[in-house]
């Protein structure tokens, strides 16, 4: 069976780990600071806190800045369960909008209409790892900054709303020469075990505010924030007599260790040659499936954008969902591992309950009820992507004669 996205775990990962291990230090020290570090060379941003899950990394920078009960936040409709749940946690509201008709990304045009003057951040997802168009979208921002209504002192300084980029899928990605990191306010990436870039699970969130922000010190109090509000971590204690510490604000658990950084770190060091085996998949998909009438091909890189090549989404045309579901379960009969990305928020119980209709989202269920995600990842070799191409082809050839 051909899995959908393993991580690329061996010998040289085994030995970073080890080294860890073995190092006496295992939680949130060197290895850590060093990979936040790395990222913030290798993304341009101005400074990175590494954490324990994109989740709760974009958690906590709501929290810190300040979004609450009566505030919205515009996220796609077309995107995983944590975009939302991050600000519901919260107590504001998430206001979702539909996604461009030519990507899977969220629309410039319905986000200009969703905004308000309680509008305090947008969040746009870069889906599979196709930038979104921030020129566009911090355009749009700046065209509705006199309705913009701050409420703390951060919100002030900023005086328009935040664009927090949901760059979970998006590591390696560029966007006018610049990249993924460094596109806007600030990015969450996800280190989870599926993402290109993994440590297992971790997440690291990358500033990149305007200037008249003080970057070191954010660093230092969102550091503090994600250990519990100690204005200590356990390497700063290790110092001669540095044992005694406060706790400046009841904060969150989330930091990243030393273990997790050490598979990050080695995962950095020949991200290059994984970006270029991804697109090779790509391309070898495209060219396989652009013979065929019924494929939908994903946009992936333009003059523009390049994407991370995270997920491939073939869309096959004219079908239904439940003609996509039975071509889903012949692939798997032919050894073939695919997935869906994703199933629009509003068809999930937890957001039906909260009024949520995909009814009002109808280019986000067409995408849907269309698309079938690929195994990409760097282990694929050429043999399995010809047999993942011979399985798909079958598959809907099969289907469409029904």
């Amino acid at each position: 069976m051909i899995p959908f996205s393993p991580p690329r775990i061996d010998q040289k990962v085994l030995d970073e780990v080890n080294a860890a291990l073995l190092s006496g230090w295992i939680t949130t020290g060197p290895r850590t600071k060093l990979f936040e570090q790395r990222i913030s060379a290798y993304c341009g941003c101005k400074t990175t806190v590494a954490v324990n899950s994109w989740t709760m990394g974009m958690e906590v920078f709501l929290r810190w800045w300040g979004i609450g009960p009566g505030d919205e936040v515009i996220i796609p409709v077309y995107t995983y369960c944590a975009s939302a749940n991050v600000v519901l946690h919260t107590g504001a509201k998430a206001v979702m909008v539909d996604i461009n008709g030519d990507d899977f990304n969220i629309a410039l045009d319905k986000i200009e209409a969703a905004i308000t003057p309680k509008t305090k951040v947008i969040m746009p997802v870069d889906i599979s790892g196709f930038p979104c168009d921030y020129d566009e979208i911090m355009n749009c921002v700046k065209k509705h900054s006199s309705i913009f209504v701050p409420s703390n002192e951060k919100q002030k300084k900023l005086g328009r709303i935040l664009i927090a980029a949901d760059s979970a899928h998006s590591f390696g990605a560029t966007y006018k020469n610049k990249r993924s990191g460094s596109f806007t306010d600030i990015s969450c990436f996800s280190f989870h075990a599926v993402k290109n870039l993994t440590t297992a699970e971790g997440g690291a969130v990358c500033f990149n505010l305007p200037e008249v922000f003080d970057h070191e010190e954010i660093y230092k109090e969102f550091v503090t924030i994600t250990l519990h509000g100690q204005s200590k971590d356990a390497l700063a204690k290790t110092k001669k007599g540095a044992w005694k510490y406060d706790v400046i604000t009841p904060g969150y658990k989330c930091n990243m260790t030393d273990i997790q950084a050490a598979i990050g770190l080695v995962e950095l060091d020949r991200y290059s040659e994984n970006l270029a085996r991804r697109k090779e998949i790509f391309d070898a998909y495209d060219t396989a499936f652009s013979k065929k009438k019924w494929a939908l091909l994903p946009p992936h890189q333009t003059s523009d954008k390049k994407s991370s090549h995270h997920l491939y989404l073939l869309r096959i045309k004219d079908i239904s969902e439940a003609q996509r579901d039975e071509i889903i379960q012949e692939i798997f009969d032919q050894s073939v591992s695919v997935n869906v990305h994703f199933q629009p928020l509003p068809l999930l119980t937890a957001y039906k309950n909260l009024g949520y209709d995909i009814i009002d989202f109808p280019i986000a269920y067409h995408k849907y009820q269309t698309e079938v995600s690929l195994p990409v990842y760097y282990n694929l070799d050429a043999a399995q992507v010809q047999q993942v191409v011979t399985a798909v082809i079958n598959s809907v050839e099969k289907i469409l004669k029904h």
